[in-house]
């Protein structure tokens, strides 16, 4: 199975024109230079721009620009539009002034990175989680930038990006020749992205094994091993971290043969999208993959999935179904193209989702071009930019049509063009036309979704037999002519999909598409995000889950009391459902609880005492730091040496062997104590707390926390360092309280 490039098909009218359109806009708004700064400056040269603030200037200086490589290469194949190509070309021009500048083969916008790169090549290594001496996923960083190279070279042909990339991994292939491969696996411990694919791509591009040799010295083998095994590992584990390492095992497994990383990597997608993924196709809570027999934290956070763990997960599927073959894959690519994907940017006024909380009745956030360079905006940028990769696919000689999007297709090499006429999902039908230069025999493959009922082909009018089942292909061989009308007609019901660990909470799923409803515009908090480090959270009033819709009565009953409103809405008693990817700017509810009359009142009375306790203890709390957790970690400025971080009893946490540190805000002097919690064994006795460079006496202590007096200091940087060089206890949570 092999795919089209994005110029040989076109997106018509429809919702995914829409959003590519959007896209475009938002790309276009981004300056490059203020892109290319860090990049100039850490090559010694003049910028022609001020840098971008928010991440671009806190310690992933340039990973945007990377990603911005990425979205104008892929916009540029799919809508042909000259001012995206003229910024492509002059992005690569200004890296390459920077490379030659620094005469090495290195270019990257990673801050003081000459000194950070020379201490990893002496062997000077110390990192965990999302540091790595000290620095923010430096090699995630610099993978962006990869990657970018590679999609300019790939998509657009560009000799100065292939030259470019193969430097710079000739460089990264000298920068780690002297170290083990103990030390090679101590730094892949920190988020690495997915720079074994990098490599692999390389080794694709130039045929010289070097490149696949170091793909796979630089993949992670305390993640691959247990996948290998067919362990399930995940629980805890910071979900888009893992993500990218197996695309990277899936591309290697291809070009080597090794089908033990074929097998890991089918593994991991299983797990993941049967039993991590919600109904919109998004996985993980605060970035980490929760239990899988436990979805309540995911409930009830402002943090649900993350966009980036969709864009990822769908270039798996993607690289599965081509090298697998297997029509199944595209299922779960449908289901999140459709209800995370396309909803994950304000189709009218642009900006990109980070979370999208499946907590009900709240909400998300949008991006802005000046003030947010989060992960999820370079993914974004991405995401519609290439809508086009899937829609059709092709073999040697044979067309598959996989999915049901307005477009046009030209196979310019077989002179065949197809044209696709649908407004799915509102209407149940697809038309396809086709265009030839000369009449000619091949096999015309339409997919036939798991989710279709009564699915009928016809061919010029005329219905044709069909014994295949869903989530196969109808193969229709003939000798085909211009002007040829092939239609396909199915339907579609609606019904109940629980959470995967089996609770009773459902939603609603119409075909592939995920329904919600539009609850309130109220309190909605930054919806359009500020320049600050966690702008993309929805920090808005929480809705307490008591007063969130639930479903009562027999559960036959909750879908058959559905009124069809017609073009995808559905009257509910009092609430409207429709396709979540429509809800914009808006509280929501894509989750209900359901419940017998006789249980009602019994389990809305218990879940208000735990919306009540929870609450309360989030009202007495000035900041707070999960240890151990990417976001608020970073946000805290969290800094340490010879630390380790992990996951135990569903709570996370981070332990040291010589110091961590934390700048934390006591606004207006609202906090009176620190509270530090603790998991496991619980001792005091070896380490020492500092606030403001200054030790500081517990007031008081428990079996799990020790707390300090902060009622003085507003701005607090606290310090937390081992007394003797042993491990201290595992911190879990550390809280200012009123």
């Amino acid at each position: 199975m092999q795919e089209f490039k994005l110029q040989e098909v076109r997106l018509t009218n429809g919702p995914f024109k829409k959003a590519q359109e959007a896209d475009l806009k938002y790309i276009l708004d981004l300056n490059p230079d203020r892109l290319l700064a860090p990049y100039l400056i850490a090559a010694g040269l003049p910028t022609k721009a001020d840098r971008y603030g928010n991440w671009e200037n806190i310690g992933l200086d340039g990973h945007i620009g990377g990603h911005y490589l990425s979205a104008l290469s892929m916009m540029y194949a799919s809508t042909g539009n000259k001012e995206i190509k003229t910024r492509l070309d002059y992005m690569i021009s200004e890296l390459a002034r920077c490379q030659d500048k620094d005469g090495n083969g290195y270019v990257g916008g990673i801050p003081q990175g000459k000194v950070f790169w020379d201490r990893i090549h002496k062997g000077d290594i110390d990192g965990s989680g999302f540091g790595l001496n000290n620095t923010w996923v430096p090699i995630y960083n610099i993978h962006k930038l990869f990657a970018g190279l590679i999609d300019t070279y790939n998509y657009t042909g560009n000799e100065k990006a292939k030259e470019i990339v193969i430097k710079l991994g000739d460089w990264f292939i000298e920068l780690i020749r002297p170290l083990s491969n103990e030390q090679i696996q101590k730094i892949l411990k920190t988020e690495h992205g997915g720079i074994n694919e990098s490599f692999a791509d390389l080794y694709i591009i130039t045929k010289d094994k070097k490149y696949l040799e170091t793909a796979e010295k630089i993949s992670q083998k305390a993640f691959l091993n247990p996948l290998i095994k067919k362990e399930d590992k995940l629980t805890g584990l910071h979900a888009n971290t893992q993500i990218p390492k197996v695309i990277g095992f899936e591309k290697i497994s291809k070009l080597s043969g090794n089908k033990e990383w074929s097998d890991a990597a089918q593994f991991f997608w299983k797990n993941v999208t049967e039993k991590r993924s919600v109904a919109f196709g998004g996985n993980s809570v605060a970035e980490h993959f929760n239990p899988t027999d436990n979805f309540s934290g995911m409930l009830k956070s402002n943090e649900g999935p993350e966009t980036c763990n969709s864009y990822n997960m769908e270039r798996l599927s993607k690289a599965l179904f081509l090298d697998k073959n297997d029509v199944s894959y595209l299922d779960f690519y449908e289901r999140t193209l459709y209800n995370h994907i396309l909803s994950s940017q304000d189709p009218d006024k642009g900006g990109f989702v980070y979370f999208t909380p499946i907590r009900p009745n709240h909400y998300r956030v949008y991006s802005q071009p000046e003030t947010s360079m989060w992960c999820c905006v370079g993914t974004g940028i991405e995401n519609h930019s290439k809508y086009g990769e899937l829609i059709y696919s092709h073999s040697d000689a044979d067309i598959f049509v996989n999915l049901f999007i307005p477009s046009t297709l030209n196979w310019k090499e077989k002179g065949i063009e197809l044209e696709q006429k649908t407004k799915f999902p509102y209407e149940n039908n697809s038309e396809l036309i086709l265009k030839l230069k000369n009449s000619k025999t091949f096999v015309l493959n339409i997919r036939y979704p798991k989710w279709a009922e009564n699915f009928e082909v016809f061919i010029n009018g005329k219905v044709q037999k069909i014994e295949n089942k869903p989530s196969q292909y109808v193969s229709l061989t003939q000798k085909w002519k211009s002007g040829d009308k092939i239609t396909v007609k199915f339907q579609t019901s609606t019904h109940l999909e629980n959470l995967p660990d089996g609770s009773n909470w459902v939603a609603f799923v119409n075909g592939p598409i995920v329904l919600a409803a539009k609850t309130s515009t109220e309190n909605l908090d930054g919806l359009f995000a500020d320049a600050s480090r966690m702008g993309h959270v929805a920090k808005g009033k929480y809705i307490p889950l008591d007063k969130a819709y639930a479903l009562v009565g027999e559960k036959e009953s909750y879908v058959s009391k559905l009124k069809n409103l017609g073009n995808m809405r559905f009257k509910l008693d009092s609430l409207e459902l429709q396709p979540f990817f429509e809800i914009h700017e808006a509280r929501y509810q894509m989750y209900f609880q359901t419940y017998t009359k006789e249980n009602y009142k019994e389990k809305q009375a218990l879940l208000k005492q735990q919306e009540i306790d929870a609450l309360a203890i989030e009202a007495k709390t000035v900041d707070k730091i999960n240890c151990g957790e990417q976001q608020p970690e970073v946000d805290h400025l969290y800094k340490g040496e010879k630390s380790d971080s992990g996951y135990d009893d569903a709570k996370f946490w981070r332990d040291t062997r010589s110091y961590i540190s934390y700048q934390m805000s006591n606004k207006k002097l609202e906090g009176k104590t620190l509270e530090i919690s603790f998991l496991g064994e619980f001792k005091v006795n070896n380490l020492e707390v500092f606030i403001n460079d200054k030790p500081v006496e517990i007031i008081s202590k428990n079996d799990k926390s020790i707390q300090f007096r902060v009622d003085t200091f507003e701005l607090i940087n606290l310090k937390i360092k081992s007394k003797d060089g042993s491990r201290t206890s595992k911190l879990n949570q550390i809280r200012i309280l009123k």
